[in-house]
Protein backbone atom coordinates (compact mmCIF):
# COMPACT_ATOMS: atom_id res chain seq x y z
CA UNK A 1 0.00 0.00 0.00
CA UNK A 2 1.27 3.44 -0.88
CA UNK A 3 0.80 5.99 1.92
CA UNK A 4 0.92 9.72 1.20
CA UNK A 5 0.83 12.16 4.12
CA UNK A 6 0.22 15.89 3.73
CA UNK A 7 0.33 18.29 6.64
CA UNK A 8 -1.46 21.45 5.63
CA UNK A 9 -0.03 24.78 6.86
CA UNK A 10 2.41 23.18 9.33
CA UNK A 11 5.27 20.68 9.48
CA UNK A 12 4.35 17.38 11.11
CA UNK A 13 6.68 15.70 13.58
CA UNK A 14 8.56 12.61 12.36
CA UNK A 15 7.12 10.57 15.24
CA UNK A 16 3.60 11.44 14.12
CA UNK A 17 4.36 10.51 10.52
CA UNK A 18 5.83 7.18 11.60
CA UNK A 19 2.81 6.47 13.82
CA UNK A 20 0.44 7.16 10.92
CA UNK A 21 2.35 4.85 8.59
CA UNK A 22 2.43 2.05 11.18
CA UNK A 23 -1.28 2.31 11.96
CA UNK A 24 -2.38 2.38 8.33
CA UNK A 25 -0.08 -0.52 7.45
CA UNK A 26 -2.01 -2.60 10.00
CA UNK A 27 -5.13 -2.30 7.83
CA UNK A 28 -3.53 -4.69 5.35
CA UNK A 29 -3.98 -7.55 7.81
CA UNK A 30 -7.74 -7.23 7.24
CA UNK A 31 -7.69 -6.72 3.46
CA UNK A 32 -4.64 -6.96 1.25
CA UNK A 33 -6.09 -5.20 -1.81
CA UNK A 34 -5.68 -1.70 -0.44
CA UNK A 35 -4.05 0.33 -3.19
CA UNK A 36 -3.25 3.60 -1.45
CA UNK A 37 -3.99 5.86 1.49
CA UNK A 38 -3.88 9.65 1.38
CA UNK A 39 -3.66 11.31 4.79
CA UNK A 40 -4.38 14.99 5.36
CA UNK A 41 -3.43 16.61 8.66
CA UNK A 42 -4.99 20.00 9.39
CA UNK A 43 -5.03 22.53 12.19
CA UNK A 44 -8.31 24.35 12.73
CA UNK A 45 -8.71 27.76 14.36
CA UNK A 46 -11.19 26.56 17.02
CA UNK A 47 -8.93 25.21 19.79
CA UNK A 48 -11.76 24.61 22.28
CA UNK A 49 -13.54 21.88 20.31
CA UNK A 50 -10.35 20.14 19.26
CA UNK A 51 -8.42 21.75 16.47
CA UNK A 52 -6.55 18.72 15.09
CA UNK A 53 -8.16 17.11 12.04
CA UNK A 54 -7.09 13.84 10.45
CA UNK A 55 -8.66 12.86 7.13
CA UNK A 56 -7.81 9.62 5.34
CA UNK A 57 -8.83 8.70 1.79
CA UNK A 58 -8.46 4.94 1.37
CA UNK A 59 -8.43 3.51 -2.16
CA UNK A 60 -9.38 -0.16 -2.12
CA UNK A 61 -10.19 -2.42 -5.03
CA UNK A 62 -13.55 -1.25 -6.39
CA UNK A 63 -14.13 1.31 -3.61
CA UNK A 64 -12.79 4.61 -2.29
CA UNK A 65 -13.64 5.61 1.27
CA UNK A 66 -12.92 8.85 3.14
CA UNK A 67 -12.95 9.14 6.93
CA UNK A 68 -12.42 12.39 8.83
CA UNK A 69 -12.17 13.02 12.57
CA UNK A 70 -11.44 16.01 14.82
CA UNK A 71 -9.85 15.79 18.28
CA UNK A 72 -7.58 17.67 20.68
CA UNK A 73 -4.54 15.65 19.53
CA UNK A 74 -3.57 14.10 16.23
CA UNK A 75 -2.99 10.77 17.97
CA UNK A 76 -6.57 10.65 19.30
CA UNK A 77 -7.97 11.65 15.91
CA UNK A 78 -5.83 8.99 14.24
CA UNK A 79 -7.13 6.33 16.64
CA UNK A 80 -10.73 7.21 15.81
CA UNK A 81 -10.03 7.29 12.06
CA UNK A 82 -8.27 3.91 12.27
CA UNK A 83 -11.20 2.32 14.11
CA UNK A 84 -13.63 3.60 11.48
CA UNK A 85 -11.39 2.46 8.61
CA UNK A 86 -11.03 -0.98 10.14
CA UNK A 87 -14.80 -1.40 10.10
CA UNK A 88 -15.04 -0.09 6.52
CA UNK A 89 -12.31 -2.43 5.30
CA UNK A 90 -13.86 -5.48 6.99
CA UNK A 91 -17.30 -4.63 5.59
CA UNK A 92 -15.90 -4.15 2.07
CA UNK A 93 -14.02 -7.45 2.23
CA UNK A 94 -17.16 -9.25 3.37
CA UNK A 95 -19.16 -7.72 0.51
CA UNK A 96 -16.58 -8.88 -2.01
CA UNK A 97 -16.54 -12.34 -0.46
CA UNK A 98 -20.33 -12.59 -0.62
CA UNK A 99 -20.36 -11.38 -4.22
CA UNK A 100 -17.83 -14.08 -5.15
CA UNK A 101 -19.86 -16.78 -3.40
CA UNK A 102 -22.97 -15.69 -5.32
CA UNK A 103 -21.10 -15.92 -8.64
CA UNK A 104 -19.65 -19.33 -7.78
CA UNK A 105 -23.01 -20.80 -6.84
CA UNK A 106 -24.65 -22.43 -9.83
CA UNK A 107 -28.20 -23.60 -9.94
CA UNK A 108 -28.83 -26.50 -12.27
CA UNK A 109 -32.43 -27.35 -13.03
CA UNK A 110 -33.72 -30.39 -14.88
Amino acid sequence: MKITIQSIHFDADKKLLKLIEERLAKLEQFFNNIISAEVYLRLDKDADAGNKIVEVRLDMSQKVETVKYRAKTFEKALDEVYDALEQVVKKHKEKLRNRKVDKDTLVIED
